[in-house]
């Protein structure tokens, strides 16, 4: 399984808000280099201004390079969203171990600790080359992806997208949604995670367990392998409790693989 990082994530100097605390990637990162067998490190390369304008306004992109910091690690994390979405397509499982994350920033404005939409950018890379032209998006995290609705759901320019964002309060009602919504999909070229593990039992959502993180990877590996050979990737959202956070991204990735 390929995880895309870069070292410049830990730097938390880029806001003061929780997506960007120090410390909230180490136990992640201590899990990926501890199962070398496992895990293969791949380094991004940051997304051109091209890659962010499909998804964005150039008002938008203006505005969040006015903060050089910022600006750099928001295109870093596309860059790499875009590399994990092109491992996909060639059919390596992916996780882009990110910040900041992306669901909430819509083509010309964003909040919830989002600045570029790494979801979208990443799956349009893919479109605007020709590779896919239908996607699927599972978004588990705790807060409804806004920005990912904005962008994708309702395009005009042929791009089809399907996303969930699952509303069920409780656990075994959660995985039934998830699993009747794969069920119902017709085609999809390619699978993809909004991966926000802040619905964990110990962080602020207070109701997945590590097993049913579990089971939302298997899920995202068994039905892309129905519809789309097994293409499917996953990128880092909310999720700020740092201890559960890494055990909820190895119990995710223990199915997902």
């Amino acid at each position: 399984m390929k995880i895309v990082f870069d070292d410049k994530f830990n730097n938390s100097e880029y806001s003061t808000d929780p997506a960007a605390a120090k410390g909230r990637l180490d136990g992640i990162m201590e899990i990926v280099n501890k199962n070398k067998k496992l895990y293969e490190v791949i380094t991004p390369v940051p997304a051109k201004d091209e890659d962010v304008l499909r998804a964005h306004t150039i008002r938008h992109l203006e505005r969040i390079s006015m903060d050089g910091l910022l600006f750099e690690l928001s295109a870093l994390a596309a860059g790499a969203s875009i590399t994990a979405a092109v491992e996909a397509y060639k059919g390596n499982p992916s996780f882009a171990v990110i910040r900041p994350p992306g669901h909430h920033a819509s083509s010309d404005s964003c909040w919830g600790f989002c600045f570029f939409n790494n979801i979208s950018i990443s799956l349009l890379r893919l479109f605007y080359e020709g590779k896919i032209k239908s996607a699927f998006v599972l978004d588990f995290d705790l807060h409804t992806g806004d920005g990912n609705i904005n962008i994708l759901e309702k395009r005009g320019d042929g791009f089809r997208v399907s996303i969930l964002n699952p509303h069920s309060i409780g656990r075994s009602d959660y995985i039934r949604e998830v699993k009747a919504y794969m069920e119902s999909l017709k085609d999809a070229d390619i699978f993809a995670a909004s991966a926000g593990f802040d619905q964990g039992i110990d962080d602020w959502g207070n109701l997945l367990y590590p097993e049913d993180y579990t089971e939302l990877g298997r899920l995202m590996k068994v039905y892309s392998e129905k519809i789309c050979s097994g293409r499917r990737y996953a990128l880092l959202e909310g999720g700020y409790n740092h201890e559960a956070v890494a055990m909820n991204f190895d119990a995710f990735c223990q199915g997902f693989n």
